[in-house]
């Protein structure tokens, strides 16, 4: 049941609002094309009353886990946006590198591996990011350097998301007030849809 039921009710949760974008993984594309297909055969019966989600891609549009793997919260591959500043470390510290290179002065290889993936989406610092592929395929800088570094950057960037959760859970009462209105604006864009939708039907049959 679920194979049939979720597409369906994938689309409802995007067309429900109206969504022109959908940001998505590049792995989730795919699931996106069914509501996308489910918009256009509804569109075919009753006319131009659902809009067409499109996907919204990302300049990174797939990452691997922290292993290589999939990333999944169940298999624990993930770095949080909550992580604080030792956890980031700790976990790119663990992360999966190139298997063949069992020391520092062995040439290894930078294409598909996980670090230098994260490099290259997370460190602002292209030069330093050039500099590190290149001493990574001479065998001139090993994987404790190029994790640090990576682990700095994945910091740098965490820090000022981790002191805006802060503030913002530091008063839950304003969570509850921006829940309550941003649910206002979704059951008006909702109730909007939905009249479409019962018209068109009525109108159609």
């Amino acid at each position: 049941m679920g194979f049939l039921s979720y597409p369906l009710l994938q689309t409802a949760d995007v067309t429900m609002y109206d969504a022109r974008f959908v940001p998505v993984g590049e792995d989730q594309v795919a699931h996106l094309e069914l509501s996308r297909e489910v918009v256009r055969r509804f569109n075919q019966f009753y006319g131009e009353i659902l809009v067409e989600p499109q996907p919204l891609l990302t300049p990174v549009p797939r990452l691997p886990g922290l292993d290589n793997r999939k990333m999944s919260k169940s298999y624990g591959n993930t770095i949080n946006l909550s992580d604080d500043a030792e956890s980031v470390t700790k976990k790119v510290r663990q992360m999966y590198t190139d298997p063949k290179r069992i020391r520092a002065d062995i040439p290894g290889t930078v294409e598909g591996n996980p670090v230098f993936m994260y490099h290259d989406a997370f460190n602002p610092d292209t030069a330093e990011v050039e500099d590190l592929k290149a001493r990574y395929r001479a065998g001139t800088v090993g994987d404790v350097e190029v994790k640090q570094k990576l682990a700095r950057a994945l910091n740098a960037m965490l820090e000022p998301m981790r002191e805006r959760r802060g503030e913002v859970m530091a008063r839950p009462e304003r969570i509850r007030e921006i829940a309550v209105e941003g649910s206002k604006k979704a059951r008006a864009v909702a109730h909007e849809t939905m009249e479409r939708v019962r018209d068109a039907v009525r109108l159609r049959y």
